[in-house]
């Protein structure tokens, strides 16, 4: 985002990685935070509210969109398109806020070769299998969808390096607080001010804990539980 925007963050993970909850924590206590409200044409789930959760939309309405050039990215995943709108850039501008996305692996690789100063964190789970207890505990999925979304799941991780940061989801009120320390340490860097207070400090060393190259090993043993080749 150019001179004057705000900052773009994006929060990627796997299908019961904890990404809803990590953002709407960052949203909630970070201040001058936009979150960017992806288009969808899949159906709502029982008790999403358009708008809010995501904005419902026919697959011609945004394919028409698509054909006007006005998402910054999208992808479609299991039959349904995602995609964000440019707009929100606009807006976040001139609210001089940040703006966080929720979306996937490929939506990534778009914003990141767009808008090179894009901050990208991958939440990632402990191992297949516990992202496997995940997904059964929220019951939403057939056993080929399970298949499908573990499938998913290790390729989004193999695709860990296009990432700045990477967090395992072990507890989630950890992770949101190191999500929110890298928001607060990317925003000092952006201004170019020292991590003075003890707080400040906090942010600094957790950011950096979560650093890609400080967690390629982590990545390997995740990986190997989902069988995939060492990265």
């Amino acid at each position: 985002m150019g001179a004057g925007h705000g900052q773009l963050f994006v929060v990627s993970g796997p299908s019961g990685s904890g990404k809803s909850t990590v953002v709407a924590h960052v949203v909630r206590t970070v201040p001058d935070m936009i979150f960017s409200v992806s288009y969808t044409t899949r159906p709502p789930r029982t008790g999403e509210q358009d708008g809010r959760d995501y904005r419902f939309v026919t697959r011609a309405a945004f394919e028409q969109m698509l054909a006007r050039s006005e998402f910054l990215e999208h992808a479609e995943v299991f039959g349904n398109y995602y995609g964000t709108h440019q707009s929100v850039l606009a807006a976040a501008a001139r609210q001089q806020k940040d703006v966080v996305l929720d979306i996937d692996v490929e939506g990534t690789r778009q914003v990141k070769s767009r808008l090179a100063d894009a901050v990208a964190v991958l939440l990632l789970p402990p191992s297949a299998q516990e992202l496997e207890q995940r997904l059964r505990a929220r019951a939403l999925d057939t056993a080929e969808g399970m298949r499908q979304r573990l499938e998913r799941a290790r390729h989004e991780i193999e695709n860990y390096g296009i990432y700045d940061y990477l967090v395992v989801n072990r507890v989630l009120a950890e992770t949101c607080a190191a999500v929110e320390a890298i928001v607060q340490a990317e925003r000092l860097r952006r201004a170019g001010r020292p991590p003075g207070s003890g707080e400040a400090r906090d942010w600094e060393a957790r950011a950096a804990a979560a650093r890609r190259d400080n967690n390629k090993s982590q990545v390997s043993a995740i990986l190997e539980t989902f069988g995939a080749q060492r990265p």
